[in-house]
């Protein structure tokens, strides 16, 4: 899946508990303009020991898998949150993003 929208949290280093590997976690939120009243929030995991070199409001493209992480919350109820498990995060800029999905619509469409 693809998803583009602006970094809302500065991306933050962890370390796998099982493994040790290394991966950066951030929030992406993704919406469109005059369409969503709100947007759509994914927690994003990159699985890479390398800096995405993102900051909160950087326009972004997410390519990965989504899944759906089930936790408990601190009041100890079930809660979740889109995951993408993130193979990419490519900084871009809104005019290359438009254009993007622009040709992604006409791909789809044959």
């Amino acid at each position: 899946m693809q998803a583009f929208g602006n970094v809302g949290t500065d991306p933050i280093r962890r370390e796998a508990k099982a493994s040790g590997k290394v991966y950066w976690e951030f929030r992406v939120g993704e919406s469109q303009a005059g369409i969503d009243k709100f947007p759509t929030w994914y927690t994003v995991r990159m699985m890479k020991p390398e800096d995405p070199k993102l900051t909160k409001g950087d326009f972004v493209r997410v390519t990965g898998k989504l899944k759906v992480d089930y936790y408990f919350s601190h009041e100890g109820k079930p809660a979740g949150t889109l995951l993408i498990i993130a193979f990419e995060a490519a900084k871009i800029s809104k005019a290359a993003a438009a254009a993007e999905e622009v040709a992604a619509v006409a791909a789809a469409a044959g």
